[in-house]
């Protein structure tokens, strides 16, 4: 018998490669989860990683099981849902359940908030917990098992029949000045090589954004700025300290702020990823419809 408990570990050493990484995300010592892992290898009768430098690599049949430990633990989430929704048709067959969404900050503040208050009200033995993730961060967290539907917008990423994407709504980017700037239209961001640029830490989206979209209209960002949350970003270009380049939905009108379309536009598409085997999961597909209906308004 496979201890779904370990299935879970493997799992996660796929996505974090380190003993002390899954440690920290199953918040267990390292010794405890190489000795569960090294469990595993014995109840399974192969080899499932191997060390290469200070991480472990799966090896194929590792990789083979990791596939298969996905759906099954759907499976199981699924099994334990339809349980507790069969159970609560006495009670007017409403969803029912836990469902963790993973989103990206402008998200949660414009409408993944906004949609689990209205699940609250509507479906009392439904709850849904929010993590706030990079959208870099999203889909790989998904794919560990760490969340359930990850609200996320990478454009162009290669199909995947293990996840299924919602549309919930499209995000344009804008170059956001100070108030004062006496710019209008449509702007190049060329015009804008001379001035001082603020954006996120390295590795987040939006500085991979920045630097990503400036190189292509010719120059390098001079970066007077970075900063871990909009806030401080928002709040050094309100001062008039900097320009940056932001989705619509990260612009907080709590800033005295303007916003300008780009000349040659960029929007991204925001969607609710799903792991394939989890989606017909009604707790799942409830919060998926939840963030659609919020997104449009």
């Amino acid at each position: 018998m496979l201890d779904p408990w370990r299935l879970r570990l493997l799992s996660l050493l796929e996505g974090l490669g380190t003993v002390r990484a899954v440690a920290e995300a199953a918040r267990l010592s390292p010794s405890t989860v190489s000795q569960q892992l090294g469990v595993l290898e014995r109840e399974v009768g192969a080899r499932l990683f191997e060390r290469a430098g200070r991480r472990l690599r799966l090896t194929p049949a590792g990789a083979a099981l990791v596939r298969h430990a996905r759906v099954i633990l759907d499976q199981m989430d699924a099994a334990r849902a339809e349980a507790v929704t069969l159970d609560s048709e006495l009670a007017g067959g409403e969803p029912a359940g836990r469902v963790r969404v993973g989103a990206f900050t402008s998200a949660v503040n414009t409408f993944v908030i906004a949609a689990v208050r209205t699940l609250r009200s509507q479906y009392s033995r439904l709850r849904v917990d929010i993590r706030e993730l990079d959208p870099l961060d999203s889909v790989p967290a998904l794919r560990r098992g760490e969340c359930d539907v990850a609200v996320t917008a990478l454009d162009g990423l290669p199909p995947d029949p293990d996840v299924t994407h919602t549309p919930l709504t499209d995000d344009a980017v804008v170059l956001v000045t100070a108030a004062s700037s006496a710019d209008s239209g449509p702007v190049d961001l060329a015009d804008f090589r001379d001035h001082v640029w603020s954006a996120e830490v390295p590795g987040s989206w939006t500085h991979e954004l920045i630097v990503r979209t400036c190189r292509r209209a010719g120059f390098e960002p001079d970066l007077g700025g970075v900063f871990a949350s909009y806030g401080p970003l928002l709040a050094h270009v309100e001062a008039g300290l900097s320009v940056t380049l932001l989705p619509e939905l990260a612009v907080d009108p709590r800033y005295r702020v303007r916003s300008f379309p780009l000349r040659e536009p960029l929007i991204r598409h925001v969607t609710a990823a799903v792991r394939s085997s989890s989606a017909a999961r009604p707790a799942v597909s409830t919060v998926v419809r939840a963030l659609a209906t919020a997104a449009s308004r």
